[in-house]
């Protein structure tokens, strides 16, 4: 595709140059479609200013049925008059998970319907009346808002100076075609029939796919119609065109996308293809609906702008009804055509391109991943501490999980790290990179702290793997003071791990707060009293001084080992929208509390830890 645009884009500016120096008119058209498209690339870009706030809590809360999503999509793109940018956020928030496919199905074929809006207005107001008067005042303020550094500001800026531009474009172009006499009249090389419907919708998606906006393609067909330069009926397939030119479009979009974006941009190609086909099969059908519908509505018989526009809204309004209630076939057509692929740990699954688009769908798409470094990272772990990770994780009590630990026979927990984690990290701190560029406020804040509990994350297996050499050698030593001792540090993070499982899987926010406190509690707790323990093993001569200083090192290393998964774990998986440095006064508990509900939860951990036969 990148190849073909490459070799199409010196061919279109050899055929814009011959085109100027034979047509002085044409200049004037070619002129109003280039002004046209820097509008609504200055429109689009006014829109993205305000994203990461209304507008993606309203996409995430208005997709919930089929219903409210194409509604959604039909009156976003009516209010921002461009379906690429309501394109773009729905891909980028099914990439994220933000919102399920059937969700994103109903946002696209609503914006196909909201795109028809655009034909109406220009149909009835922008060919009647002076746009370049109106189009002045909004470029002056527009331009004049730009530089004013308040984000807000500078995007009511870009809306302004885009409507403007949108304005004088139009009307260079309806002027241009009013001038023009000869040499681009497309009604004179009509050859009539359906070799005509076809021909016409070949132009209209060429053009589409050259413009890269089907709302400039249905612009230019409503001037040059206007003008007669273009017959009603072409113009009619020079829409459908337009429409099908669009998936084009819409494929360009999904190929930095995952699975579900590929599945959506397939789901709006098929939408395309299935309406203009309609349309043109049963276009004759269609013409007398409009014309019938026409007359119920005041619209004169000769009023072919306002009837292309009525067709623009009836065609597509076909194609919804036609798709909607197949949604569910659908569905599972685009999942079976595009199947979810198998990813290695070290291969991000949910970070994409797309992503990037909104705020909220990056930090969506980073926690999603960072979550998936967690599982790594603590199988990583539960490995090198010498128990099978899937075995571990199943909560089995420590005493009846099988000790695969032997002295001198340690994991490599480098090469697990290289294998396992390294890539998935490294490809994080890009993403979080990248994002952070485009981000700004909460969201910022949040890819910070998840980029901090990534790092957590890391340091907590270089403690392991320090840690790990001693204390497989002291597990089976014969000194039981020693391998008491290092049990009870392999156990220490291990009642880390288990308690951050269930807070994974505890949906209040209070609770699990409550667990990771009493966590943090006890590994004070064991802090302060290690080094009475080490003290008093010497002074009985249980232990050398060489066990102790090892001892003592190792007991910082399970100390730094437990906080950097406490605190990894209060970034990803505890009150996602609120930072934690914003902690309710309801959870700042005195350390009393804390000790209260330290010895009650101890209390409950060994009952659940006692074996069954109560050995």
């Amino acid at each position: 595709m990148e190849l073909l645009k490459r070799l199409l884009f010196p061919v279109i500016m050899v055929l814009l140059a011959i085109g100027f120096w034979s047509s002085p008119q044409l200049q004037q058209i070619a002129a109003g479609v280039a002004i046209f498209l820097f509008g609504m690339l200055s429109l689009e870009r006014g829109f993205q200013s305000f994203s990461g706030g209304l507008m993606e809590q309203l996409l995430q809360r208005f997709t919930r049925t089929t219903p409210r999503a194409l509604s959604f999509g039909v009156i976003s793109t009516t209010l921002m008059q461009s379906s690429s940018l309501v394109s773009v956020l729905t891909i980028s928030f099914l990439s994220a998970g933000l919102i399920n496919l059937m969700a994103g199905l109903g946002v696209i074929f609503g914006a196909n319907l909201g795109t028809t809006t655009g034909a109406w207005l220009i149909a009835g107001f922008g060919l009647s009346i002076n746009l370049a008067q109106l189009a002045m005042p909004m470029l002056v303020f527009g331009v004049m808002l730009l530089f004013q550094p308040n984000q807000t500001r500078a995007g009511i800026g870009h809306i302004l100076a885009g409507i403007g531009f949108l304005f004088m474009g139009i009307d260079y172009m309806k002027e241009g075609f009013a001038t023009l006499q000869s040499g681009l009249d497309l009604s004179s090389i009509s050859p009539g029939g359906f070799t005509s419907l076809l021909l016409y919708t070949l132009f209209g998606a060429v053009a589409t796919v050259v413009m890269q906006s089907s709302h400039a393609t249905l612009v230019l067909t409503l001037t040059a119609l206007a003008a007669g330069h273009v017959q009603y009926m072409d113009a009619l397939a020079l829409a459908v065109g337009a429409n099908i030119g669009t998936t084009v479009t819409a494929i360009l979009g999904a190929l930095s996308a995952n699975v579900a974006g590929k599945r959506l941009a397939l789901g709006h190609l098929l939408f395309n293809l299935v309406t203009g086909a309609v349309a043109l099969v049963f276009m004759p059908v269609l013409s007398w609906l409009v014309n019938e519908s026409a007359g119920l509505l005041g619209i004169s018989a000769d009023n072919y702008t306002l009837k292309l526009a009525l067709f623009h809204t009836l065609f597509n309004l076909l194609g919804v009804l036609i798709m909607v209630p197949r949604l569910s076939q659908l569905q599972a057509f685009l999942e079976r055509k595009v199947p979810e692929r198998e990813i290695s740990r070290q291969q991000p699954q949910y970070l994409s391109q797309a992503a990037l688009e909104t705020p909220q769908a990056a930090v969506a798409v980073t926690r999603s991943e960072s979550a998936r470094l967690y599982r790594s990272a603590a199988s990583v772990m539960i490995h090198g501490l010498g128990w099978e990770p899937e075995e571990f994780l199943r909560g089995q009590p420590l005493a009846l999980l099988a000790d695969h630990s032997r002295p001198g026979q340690r994991s490599d927990i480098q090469l697990s790290y290289e294998q396992e984690v390294k890539g998935l990290y490294s490809a994080i701190v890009s993403f979080i990179s990248s994002a952070r560029e485009k981000t700004s406020g909460r969201a910022d804040e949040q890819l910070r702290e998840l980029r901090a509990a990534d790092h957590h994350l890391i340091q907590a297996i270089k403690g392991v793997k320090h840690l790990q050499r001693n204390l497989l050698q002291y597990l089976h030593s014969p000194n039981a003071d020693m391998a008491g001792a290092y049990r009870h540090q392999r156990e220490q993070i291990a009642s880390v791990l288990r308690a951050i499982e269930d807070v994974r899987q505890t949906s209040d926010v209070l609770e699990s707060r409550l667990a990771l406190d009493h966590q943090m509690l006890l590994v004070e707790r064991e802090r302060e009293q290690s080094d009475s323990l080490v003290e008093s093993l010497i002074r009985a001569h249980r232990i050398t001084p060489e066990m102790a200083t090892s001892l003592m090192t190792d007991k910082g290393y399970t100390q730094d080992v437990c906080n950097a998964l406490l605190n990894a774990a209060r970034y990803l998986f505890i009150d996602e929208q609120v930072p934690q440095a914003e902690t309710p006064e309801n959870l700042q508990l005195e350390k009393t509390d804390l000790s209260a509900i330290s010895q009650k939860l101890d209390e409950q951990r060994d009952d659940s830890d006692r074996p069954a036969n109560g050995v």
